[in-house]
């Protein structure tokens, strides 16, 4: 086993992923399963592989991914947030392209909390005026 490896969290709602990028052919782990197994629509894979595709690098990399929280499209996001973060330490100079595309930005939106004495989060009771 390789001794270089470059290490990265991404962060999506409430999903974390701790993302390992080793030298390899391009075999891409997420909770020790392909990552066919783990997501099953094509978007959610394609989302994974943006900041691989943007930078060419692909097949240069084997990437380990532990993601825990969240559902499937968080997860999506915190991988790519991950992968994006570890790729710039592997090359700084990749930080510009991943940037403007976006991937190096933590989403910040998460789901807004129910207020006491209502419905949700912005719904409120309806008003009966008799």
């Amino acid at each position: 086993m390789s001794s270089v490896q470059f290490y990265a969290t991404g962060r999506r709602k409430t999903a974390t992923a701790r993302v390992y990028l080793r030298p390899g052919g391009g075999n891409l782990v997420v909770n020790r399963r392909p990552i066919n197994a783990y997501f099953h629509t094509d978007a959610l894979k394609r989302v994974v592989r943006e900041p691989l595709a943007l930078t060419e690098t692909a097949d240069k990399f084997d990437i380990l991914v532990n993601v825990a929280g969240g559902g499937e499209a968080g997860q999506a996001g915190a991988i790519r947030h991950g992968i994006a973060r570890a790729l710039v330490q592997f090359e700084p100079t990749l930080r510009g392209r991943l940037k403007e595309a976006g991937f190096l930005t933590r989403d910040s939106r998460v789901k807004e909390r129910k207020k006491y004495g209502q419905r949700g989060a912005r719904a409120r009771f309806q008003y009966s005026k008799r």
